[in-house]
């Protein structure tokens, strides 16, 4: 599978932004995805994951309450609503496919990666 992401930009701090993660290839509904993000010189994040069907999400404590991953698996793609957003949250983020089931948080259980998208907050 092929993933896209694409949403970033630049937003005042307290702002919003919707991320996208297209995919393309083998049937999207088979895989769990999720969002991690990464700033230079740390290691990738985990932000967001959601199931195969959607029923299960889970969050980073950073992000809770504030984002929200949600999937249209007819479109073949994975949104991340970024609501409330601080300068903290400025990053690289990605969006991963992964096979396994369950919602796993760590980057080296995703099989599939997009190339990110820029996301920068403004104080």
């Amino acid at each position: 599978v092929q993933l896209q992401a694409s949403g970033g930009g630049l937003v005042q701090a307290g702002g919003s932004l919707r991320l996208s993660c297209a995919a393309s290839g083998r049937t999207f509904s088979i895989y769990g995805v999720g969002w991690f993000r990464q700033t230079p010189g740390k290691e990738r994040e985990f932000v967001a994951a959601i199931s195969q069907s959607g029923g299960n999400l889970y969050y980073a404590d950073s992000v809770r309450g504030r984002f929200t991953i949600s999937r249209d698996n007819n479109k073949n793609t994975v949104y991340l609503q970024m609501n409330s957003l601080k300068p903290e949250d400025a990053a690289v983020f990605y969006c991963a496919a992964t096979f396994a089931t369950g919602i796993p948080t760590s980057a080296r259980a995703y099989n599939y990666w997009g190339q990110g998208t820029l996301v920068t907050v403004s104080s």
